[in-house]
């Protein structure tokens, strides 16, 4: 198990003789210490002791907490900081599909439907094969067809999600599986629907909830696939430096899910702090969201996890051209998307948490579906101003000018993914340049004194594993360009690019605050858990086109190593 390294790992292990018992159980010294505390940026060592930070501060004052047993790290032109936070993002969903075929969200069709053919040919006795990662704009507006995977695979059922999971494309053999025909009826017309041909027939290409409903028609997953998933998953975030997460959405596992994690965490597999949601899966449950968000606040917790936040899902993707917009979606007329609940529905349910005292996250791509969430948020203020609720509207992928001072009037955390504000060129085709200018808002909303939080929304990042990795997303955050190419275009607008202490802080500080666990974590403090990460560099003294290469050396939760680079 990953605790049993606690002890055994350190970066220079260094005797010290006559010194006093007990000691510390580690320091760190040297190198660039970045504490994210206002009163303290900077430090020249920090001691831990236990699972608790215990000093921070000067060389000669560590120093004198070394005892016989105590492990140096001397840092040289390494960086400390505090563990990464990710505030978006689908472990236990994304767990299913760990093992699943992924494909590479930048490549071709003819690309992807190679990768089907070599994936399903080396898992020949798999009864189905399942897999995500493709881009739905590559396709171009009428999406993905059943034939170009039967072309390849036509003996079983194939189902790969998009890289938002918030469509599939599936070949004959799964349609015939799920039974889908000219006489199935679309959940919701125009949001969850399938797509068809002009005789009416399935083309293979599922929108919104009949994606998911697809996924578990096939039993694509059973819980030891979730749960052995799940734990590679906290892996991945161990070494990129993550030792708390947000999930904000379990999908189809929610009946399973108290069995799941009493697994991940009595196996020691669950070395990340986990913060979860509930979510309502559409109008019929908006009588019974907040009961049930309550319920799971009370009783789906342990020593590392806790279920309480309400998540509320308002609209789609602007790629799948469901995400809520003010105006129709080029060469779409008549598609503005859809918002999942009216502006009442979401009143209900922001106003009932506020009453509730229940922590709120709203999906909101499009201008509208984030003004809907803006206006429902100032709703539930004016209803209960001395509740204790804290919002967080995630993605943010367009805002009106309007709308971006409201923000910080309501105090509402702006949460996203900086990997996806590099050059969206596929994008581009479906909005106005109007809108294509209003993307990802990071700068304007810092300058506002918004509260800004990051996270990978992994698996839906489109990139795989490594969209977990903080430093990715950080430097396109930075330069809203492909990570290692300074020749790159640079998304509008270029006045958005955020600066890298801005970054920091919503991986971590910030990010804690969203978890609502600024005391504990976040910064490194007196006080704090021991959740650290040590990286091969300074951040603060590469070209920013070389953040996305640097290597985590060691990562702590709890003062336990999770993570040695090289072990």
């Amino acid at each position: 198990m990953k605790r049993s390294l606690k002890g055994l790992l350190a970066l220079v292990l260094a005797g010290c003789g006559n010194a006093p018992e007990p000691g510390v159980d580690r320091i760190f010294t040297g190198g660039a210490i970045y504490t994210l505390n206002d009163a303290q940026p900077w430090a020249e060592a920090v001691a831990v002791d236990g699972d608790t930070i215990v000093y921070v501060g000067d060389l000669d004052g560590a120093m004198d907490l070394v005892g016989e047993n105590t492990i140096q790290h001397r840092l040289e032109d390494r960086m400390l900081l505090p563990g990464f936070i990710d505030t978006h993002m689908h472990p236990i969903s994304g767990g299913a599909y760990a093992k699943a075929l992924s494909l590479e969200t930048g490549g071709s069709v003819d690309e992807w439907i190679a990768a089907i053919e070599a994936f399903a040919a080396a898992n020949s006795e798999a009864p189905l094969i399942f897999g995500y990662g493709w881009l739905s704009t590559t396709f171009g507006p009428e999406g993905p067809r059943r034939e170009m995977i039967d072309a390849v695979v036509s003996d079983k059922p194939v189902l790969i999600m998009d890289e938002g999971f918030h469509g599939a494309w599936a070949n004959s053999a799964a349609l015939a599986a799920l039974n889908i025909t000219q006489d199935s009826a679309d959940p919701v017309p125009g949001f969850s629907y399938y797509k068809r041909d002009e005789n009416g027939d399935a083309t293979g290409y599922l929108l919104e909830g009949t994606a998911g409903m697809a996924m578990t028609a096939l039993n694509v997953i059973t819980e030891d696939v979730v749960v052995a998933g799940t734990a590679h998953v906290v892996d991945v975030l161990n070494a990129y430096g993550v030792t708390a997460a947000f999930d904000a959405g379990v999908g189809p596992y929610a009946d399973n899910l108290r069995s799941i994690l009493s697994r991940l965490e009595s196996g020691g597999d669950l070395t990340v702090r986990l913060q979860g949601s509930y979510r309502p899966g559409g109008p019929e449950d908006v009588a019974q969201a907040v009961r049930n968000a309550a319920t799971w606040r009370d009783t789906i917790k342990g020593d590392n996890y806790h279920f309480r936040f309400l998540k509320i899902m308002q609209d789609g993707t602007i790629e799948g051209r469901t995400a809520a917009m003010f105006e129709d979606y080029q060469g779409e007329p008549g598609n503005s998307g859809e918002s999942v609940f009216s502006e009442e529905e979401l009143a209900v349910m922001l106003t009932g948490a506020a009453a509730e005292n229940i922590d709120v996250h709203v999906h909101a791509l499009g201008e509208r579906a984030v003004h809907e969430a803006l206006n429902g948020i100032e709703k539930a203020r004016n209803a209960h101003p001395d509740s204790l609720s804290r919002y967080a509207i995630c993605h943010i992928q367009v805002i009106t000018d309007q709308d971006l001072p409201r923000f910080a009037e309501l105090d509402v955390i702006a949460q996203s993914t900086p990997l996806w504000a590099s050059y969206d060129t596929y994008g581009e085709q479906f909005v106005s340049g109007d809108q294509f200018d209003r993307y990802w808002r990071f700068n304007s909303l810092k300058e506002l004194g918004v509260r800004l939080t990051w996270g990978s929304d992994f698996p839906a990042s489109g990139a795989g594993m490594l969209g977990m990795s903080p430093v990715v997303q950080m430097e396109i955050g930075h330069t809203r360009q492909n990570p290692g190419e300074p020749d790159a275009p640079v998304q509008p607008r270029k006045a958005e690019r955020l600066d890298l202490e801005s970054l920091l802080r919503g991986y971590t500080l910030d990010a804690a605050y969203q978890l609502r666990m600024e005391d504990e974590i976040g910064s490194l403090e007196v006080g704090k858990k021991a959740d650290l990460v040590v990286l091969d560099r300074n951040l603060f003294a590469i070209d920013a086109y070389d953040i996305h290469t640097t290597s985590v050396i060691l990562t702590l939760m709890d003062g336990n190593v999770v993570y040695a680079a090289g072990d």
